[in-house]
């Protein structure tokens, strides 16, 4: 007797959908504002729901953060795909950049906790950077296909550079201002020698 394919997933109702997307908007703001500790019942609270809800969406803290994580990855993706038919690709790639700039800005202590959650489960689905990575690398090649981008550098170099900027600032009494003029004097040396 062969075995039976599992059933496939209901899809989820209509309310259940609308409480996730809230308690996950709230878990946002809570690790931005208070860190990766932050109080579940705080976020159940700020979603509108009870804690009881938001455990039967995520059983642990780890798989909220996690959540939380790769929804804002899949975002800049999203972004970056957009992006892709810019009609100027510098503007594109910078524009990218700066979102990925904000994200790592907001989220640095929560990036840091879901990827040692998402590195513990070699059975999951793939890190969302890899699709970040492989979108930045589309933008990037685009801009240094039309000449607008020096062709020294790579996906890496640049991610690198936008979290350098993130890491080097957060927690400064000026830090957005700080980030955003970095971030400036980044994107002038992306430029090809002749354009600067």
């Amino acid at each position: 007797m062969s075995p039976q394919a599992p059933a496939p997933a209901r899809p989820m109702r209509a309310d259940a959908r609308r409480n996730r997307e809230r308690i996950l908007t709230a878990a946002a703001a809570e690790f931005e504002e208070h860190g990766p500790e932050a109080a579940l019942e705080d976020i159940a609270s700020r979603a509108g729901v009870g804690i009881g809800t938001l455990y039967r969406h995520f059983p642990d803290r780890q798989a909220l953060l996690v959540a939380v994580y790769r929804e804002g990855v899949d975002s800049l993706v999203h972004c970056g795909d957009e992006l892709l038919a810019a009609d100027d690709p510098f503007d594109g790639l910078a524009r990218w950049l700066g979102a990925q700039l904000e994200h790592s800005r907001k989220h640095q202590s929560l990036a840091a906790s879901a990827m040692l959650n998402m590195l513990d489960d070699p059975d999951g689905p793939p890190p969302p950077c890899e699709a970040m990575m492989t979108t930045g690398a589309a933008l990037l090649a685009r801009a240094q296909e039309r000449g607008v981008v020096r062709a020294d550098v790579d996906a890496s170099d640049v991610s690198r550079m936008v979290g350098a900027i993130a890491l080097a600032t957060d927690g400064a009494p000026d830090g957005p201002v700080c980030s955003n003029r970095l971030f400036q004097v980044m994107l002038d040396g992306l430029r090809p020698p002749a354009e600067r």
